[in-house]
Order: C-alpha cells, then structure tokens, then sequence
C-alpha cells in the first residue's frame, strides 16, 4: 500500500494558524498557494479521504468537514484547492471510477508531495453543467486513444494540478458525454490567467484551453449516454463547501472579537467590547454560526450514517448555513464601519471571501425551487 502522510485531526487548529500567515499575502498578489498545500498535505489533509482499501485512513464527511472548516479558517483559497482533491478521493473510495493504473499513480504521487485534482466542468457558452447542457468540449477518437480541444473556465487550483477531470463529448453518434483524465503536464494544456476575483483571490481559477491533448484509451470515467451526479456527491459539495465559509465566517469573528477588546474609544474610556450593544451583536452572530455549524455537522453524521434524509437535506442546509456565514461577516462589517473595510483589515478580506459561497453548485435559487417543488408534489 501507498505510505501516505497520517491525517493529524487533532492538530486542526494549528493549521488553521500557520495558513493564516500567509493567507493575507496570497490574497493580495492573488498567487498560488503552494506553501499552504503544503502544509495541508504534511499533515495528511488532502489524502485524508483516501479509501481503507487504498491503505488510506478513510475519513467520512464528518471529518472532511471539519478539515475543511479549519482550512478556510486560515486561507479559504488552499480548502477550496484541497476540496476537490478531497472529494476526488472519497468519491473513489465510495466506488471505483478511475481505472486502477492511473488512481494508483496519484496515490504514488500523493505520498512524496501535494497531488492535486479537480473536475472541469464549467465552459464560457454553457455555464454551470448543473442546469443541463452538453459540453462544447470534443474527444476525439484516434488510434492511441482520444484527442482533447476545448474551453474550460473558474477551473480552481488550475496551475498546480496534477489530474485535470475534463468533461467532455465525443462525435459517436449517438453522443457520449463522461470525464477524461488528462495529466496536468500534458502537451498542449494552455493555462490562462483570466482570473481577477473579488474573492478566493490566491484559487487561481484560470480558464484552461486544450488543443489536441493525448489521452489514453482507458482514461477515461463514466463515459456513456449520461453522467449523473449521484445525492451523496452532491452532499459532500453541499456540506464541506458549506464548512469552508463557516471558516471564514469564524475567523471574520475572531478578528471582530480582536478589535473590540482592543478599541478603546477616549470618549468611552474602556473597550468597545463592554458596552451591552456590541455585546448583543456578538450574541446574533455566534447564535447564527453556532446552529449552522451543528446543522452542517449532524447532518454530515448521519450522511455518513447511511441516512439517506440527510443526503437530501444537505442541499438546504448549504443555503442556511452559507446564508448565516454571510450575514455573520455581514453584521460585523456593519458594527465595526470604515476599520473593517480598509484594505489592511482582515475583515474585508473574509468579507469578499464569503460571498463567494453563492456561487457554488447547487446555488441558492436551484435549492429553493427544488425544495418549493418537493413540497408541492
């Protein structure tokens, strides 16, 4: 079996503090955040989903969550990257979809360093795979195998991957549509840096074009008449993408509990923190991430559970908790005025990275009409 590095859970918190070091610096150059994947990688976090049958530690949900709270604690940018790897192997472990040779290469790599995965999906013309279509990007038959052109964009971690997860169509007749595994050094893969973000700055989701790109015969997953996602992947999305911005939204919290200690007004004489108003406000905002965390969490228990209600409700749970991380971050940026909006203030950093969690499948808008309609049947 593959040595791969030990998930150290009980050392969440101390990632979570060296991340933030550098969190501040990669947000403003918008850069890479190598160092940060790295950390996470030494500490056995971006395999820590890898399957017992692997020879990895086979860590559920319920753990995925909490990494990835305390990942988006210190940079939400490296558990954005680290997510997709992450759901890539618990995926796997859950059943086998990668051909055996080229999983056993990325478990190869992943013992000796930070082997990064993402799924690519999302095109200029057709959006969000999540609302139908098919994609623009073509295989194309030849005697080695495939040949791969096409566009993808917002394809997060693109400079550092190791494994690209290209959907893509072939010109069989009828047209098949599944995932190619395309190595993130193959010859002709264009990274462009198109990626200028109001937040997750250092993500580096670049657009990605492919021209002519080898791929192997047999690299390919689910490659058929049609590629459903199946509700667990879907509640491993909702759930840990949700943990993510309950991270930001606490560290968006620690840094207001910081400033309210520490601001001593002279008309006041004594820190803000010791007036009853701003005592009320920290009351709302922890009561709101407080009970979206334990909703996040119990329901990831029982998804690991094998509850298949959690399963479905963790759709509306991304909405509620997302909704609470951002009003959270929100109503400290109201309380604290222009000391939380200056750009040397962490706050407006957390700030621009919570609104992004509107913008992960399933989206708000999706959520509310399925539910509307699931209770109209």
């Amino acid at each position: 079996m593959t040595d791969l590095p030990t998930p150290a859970l009980d050392r969440l918190d101390e990632v979570a503090r060296l991340l933030s070091a550098d969190a501040a610096d990669n947000d403003e150059r918008a850069t890479f955040p190598a160092a940060g994947l790295q950390t996470a990688w030494k500490y056995g976090l971006l395999t820590a989903t890898v399957g017992q049958q692997y020879g990895g530690a086979g860590a559920g949900l319920a753990d995925t969550v909490r990494i990835l709270e305390h990942l988006g604690y210190g940079d939400p940018s490296v558990a954005l990257i680290g997510a997709m790897t992450l759901f890539t192997h618990a995926a796997q472990a859950r059943q086998q979809t990668w051909p055996d040779p080229y999983y056993r290469q990325l478990l190869h790599d992943s013992a000796d360093r930070p082997a990064l995965v993402n799924a690519l999906r999302v095109e200029p013309d057709l959006g969000t795979p999540a609302r139908g279509g098919v994609p623009a990007t073509i295989a194309r038959r030849d005697d080695d195998g495939w040949r791969l052109s096409g566009h993808k964009i917002f394809a997060t971690g693109a400079v550092g991957l190791d494994w690209l997860v290209v959907w893509a169509r072939t010109e069989d007749d009828p047209v098949q549509v599944g995932n190619f595994l395309v190595r993130g050094d193959s010859a002709g893969i264009a990274i462009e840096p198109t990626w200028d973000h109001l937040g997750l700055r250092a993500s580096r989701s670049d657009d990605v074009i492919f021209t002519d790109v080898a791929v192997p015969a047999d690299a390919t997953v689910g490659l058929g008449p049609v590629v459903p996602s199946t509700q667990m992947g879907n509640a491993w999305n909702a759930l840990g993408l949700s943990a993510l911005y309950l991270g930001v939204a606490r560290a968006a919290r620690d840094w207001l509990l910081g400033f309210l200690h520490e601001r001593v007004p002279s008309s006041l004489g004594k820190p803000l923190a010791t007036l009853p108003r701003m005592q009320s406000e920290v009351g709302e905002i922890d009561a709101a991430l407080i009970c979206a965390r334990d909703l996040v969490t119990a329901l990831a228990v029982r998804a690991d559970a094998g509850d298949e209600t959690a399963v479905v409700h963790s759709s509306a749970a991304k909405l509620t908790a997302t909704r609470a991380a951002i009003g959270a971050v929100e109503r400290a940026v109201a309380l604290v005025g222009n000391n939380g909006l200056t750009r040397n203030s962490a706050l407006q950093r957390h700030y621009r990275d919570v609104l992004c969690s509107r913008v992960h499948t399933p989206q708000d808008d999706a959520i509310v009409a399925a539910t509307g309609r699931a209770a109209l049947a």
